[in-house]
């Protein structure tokens, strides 16, 4: 008897061990907001009680004007270019565009 439930144990030991592993994978991509809250939480450190609140007030209400497309890339460096003509603003424009976010 004691022998069995020691198997037992020893066997939900080992399968909760390896529960997490298996719904990691499953996990859904974070969405947009989710990830605004990791990058909050990890400036947010070391402040306490209503400075805590203000700043991820600020932080989550912040708009992210990162440009993630190709169109929007092209806006912005074409405007960051103006001035520029011929084989300068290409030259600028090709740099600009293959910078990471």
């Amino acid at each position: 008897m004691k022998k069995s439930l020691s198997l037992i144990a020893i066997g939900f030991a080992v399968s909760m061990t390896f529960a997490p592993l298996t719904h990691a994978a499953d996990a859904p991509a974070k969405t947009a907001q989710q990830n605004k809250m990791t990058t909050c939480n990890k400036s947010a450190e070391g402040k306490k009680g209503d400075e805590r609140k203000a700043f991820m007030k600020e932080c989550l209400s912040a708009k992210d004007d990162t440009p993630t497309t190709q169109q929007g890339k092209m806006k912005v460096c074409a405007a960051e270019g103006k001035g520029k003509k011929g084989d300068e603003y290409k030259a600028f424009m090709k740099e600009c565009l293959s910078k990471k976010a």
